[in-house]
């Protein structure tokens, strides 16, 4: 075993570091280096992929000018989504002994968050869709009952118009609230 030195016995030796500085002139070539990096980076890559500019012909040959339509196509697909969306309130008099409709229009996966009530009798509803462009006059219900208090959330499975089809079946005229938010246009009463 061999005998430890006075410093090394102290823990003195352990604190004193080499560290090795390096000159400006160093620095300054490994930053020009990294900057000039960059923009080949930049200029092959980045703008081809990202933007469809290719001052090199590099994007082209390496495949990335066709990325850069999918990137407008996603942020397009993004910004329609955005402006869509929106939260809607109004009352709808539904006549005595009388049915009408209140339809919006969602296209495929869209989503609408809902809830309509009535402060007097419950009416009979026909929650359905009808398909874009459909002229056998086919329509899908998604829910059929009598009620005076519905809620829930629903998502698009075709492009085309949802909505409710109500039936006042009293002698008085029945006020719905419904209130309304996601991503549609309002249609109104059909």
């Amino acid at each position: 075993m061999t005998e430890l030195t006075e410093l090394e016995h102290t823990g003195e030796a352990q604190h004193e570091l080499d560290h090795t500085v390096q000159s400006t002139t160093t620095l300054l070539k490994a930053s020009a280096f990294a900057g000039l990096l960059a923009a080949v980076v930049l200029i092959s890559a980045i703008l081809p992929a990202e933007y469809g500019i290719d001052p090199t012909g590099i994007g082209e040959a390496m495949g990335l000018i066709p990325l850069a339509s999918k990137v407008d196509q996603v942020k397009g697909a993004q910004a329609t989504e955005d402006l869509t969306y929106q939260e809607n309130s109004v009352t709808i008099t539904v006549p005595a002994g009388k049915g009408l409709e209140y339809k919006f229009h969602l296209v495929k996966g869209d989503s609408m968050r809902y809830a309509w009530s009535t402060t007097d009798n419950a009416l009979f509803y026909d929650f359905h869709g009808e398909p874009d462009g459909d002229t056998s006059g086919y329509f899908e219900s998604y829910t059929v009952s009598t009620s005076n208090n519905v809620r829930g959330t629903f998502t698009a499975s075709f492009d085309g118009s949802h909505g409710w089809y109500w039936k006042n079946k009293s002698l008085v005229p029945i006020v719905v609230a419904l209130k309304t938010e996601g991503q549609y246009t309002i249609i109104g009463i059909k």
